[in-house]
């Protein structure tokens, strides 16, 4: 069986083709400047890189596109379209409308187009390259998988806002979380890793990148999660602020003569660790600013360890104790001081990491990091959030 993954932007597509019976890639690419001058797809196959140079008016074009290369005689890895068994698409939000990966039906997009607007940044791009791919592959078998469905099983009291409930009820407003696909991922990859079942374990899972979020596991099951209503919420991030009291946001838009809107913009997009540095959201840049002596850069740093490890706490508190923690993506994968940072001071609740393990450069492998008499597991994973959306596809079908 092989599955077609697609990951579509609001101009730019990510796809990976994927051998379900080795789980290995077979072929995978991007397409960039969709709907803007100067497309462009770069796809990577049979030990190769292939660039074309073209326009993408749209997103059925890029897909388009993409179906010709896997089929192409020199670039190609199928002889017809008949050898890709189905899609599956990365969706950010499903607020409470799917709590899992669903086969795509008409009724289904419609329920779709009305949820849209709890992810305005990113589900009008997944809708866009749904309907894209349905234009250009017809017939197809296709499934939607949610970052938000692994966080489906959180508790009423882990997930609501202490709102007007009447308000919950009609708006649907709650904590959803994000990055799901990642964290269930690595939490299962880490039960596999220890040789122990995900039911026996509990598991705080640490994906940190320009995007960061952090998930207590208890059992294989998520009961809490540091992204809320929209990612925005939790640490702070390469440009999102992270948790901040409303009334400051307020009286920031009331200063600045900032719309509702356009805080929500400066809160997404000009904040974080770039607001905080006023060098770059990039961790390595800030990493090497700080080295350089640069205070805010440094700053920033501080701030984003002190916040994961406020939440590594809290969620030990939460899960009752603690037998795992996991870092992932690409900063928990590759920058070996904010993982000592997010972990120094945590001596005392049996977490101690090995400086010099810590150091080993990011092989594309797990790597345990623990000292020899740390009581909880510290590794660090890779993430494949592509092989998970593959998964769930093929375990629909």
């Amino acid at each position: 069986m092989k599955i077609l993954v697609i990951n579509a932007g609001s101009s730019s597509l990510k796809y990976q083709l994927i051998n379900m019976e080795t789980e290995s890639v077979v072929a995978k690419g991007t397409c960039e400047r969709i709907g803007i001058t100067g497309g462009k797809l770069t796809h990577k196959a049979n030990g190769k890189e292939f660039v074309v140079e073209k326009e993408l008016p749209n997103h059925t074009e890029a897909i388009a596109l993409v179906l010709a290369e896997l089929v192409d005689g020199e670039a190609g890895v199928i002889s017809s379209m008949d050898e890709i068994d189905a899609v599956g698409h990365r969706v950010v939000a499903s607020g409470e409308a799917f709590d899992r990966t669903t086969l795509v039906t008409d009724e289904v997009m419609k329920t779709m187009d009305e949820i849209a607007e709890l992810a305005p940044l990113h589900n009008p791009a997944a809708i866009l390259g749904i309907n894209a791919c349905r234009a250009v592959m017809p017939g197809k078998k296709m499934a939607l998988v949610f970052d938000t469905s692994f966080h489906a099983t959180m508790p009423e009291y882990a997930y609501l806002y202490a709102i007007d409930y009447d308000d919950y009820k009609q708006y649907k407003v709650r904590k959803y979380g994000a990055h799901g696909t990642s964290h269930k991922y690595v939490s299962g990859a880490a039960a596999e890793y220890l040789g122990k079942a995900p039911e026996t374990l509990k598991i705080v899972t640490c994906h940190l990148g320009n995007g960061s979020s952090i998930s207590a596991v208890d059992g294989g099951k998520c009961i809490d999660t540091t992204m809320g209503f929209t990612p925005l919420a939790g640490v702070p991030m390469g440009t999102r602020s992270g948790d901040i009291d409303y009334a400051a946001a307020e009286f920031l838009c009331r200063k600045k003569g900032m719309s509702m809107e356009e805080g929500l913009t400066y809160l997404n997009k000009k904040c974080g660790m770039l607001g905080v540095s006023g060098v770059s959201s990039d961790f390595r840049d800030l990493t090497a600013a700080s080295e350089q002596g640069n205070a805010r850069a440094k700053l920033a740093l501080d701030m984003f360890a002190y916040s994961c490890k406020k939440y590594v706490g809290a969620y030990m508190a939460a899960l009752g104790g603690l037998d795992c923690i996991v870092f992932t993506a690409g900063v928990g994968e590759n920058t070996p001081s904010v993982r000592a940072a997010v972990l120094e001071g945590l001596e005392a609740f049996g977490i101690r990491m090995d400086a010099e393990k810590n150091l080993q450069k990011n092989d594309g492998k797990i790597h345990d990091l623990s000292a020899a008499d740390s009581k909880v597991k510290i590794l660090v994973i890779p993430t494949n959030e592509e092989l998970v959306i593959a998964r769930e596809t093929a375990a629909l079908l």
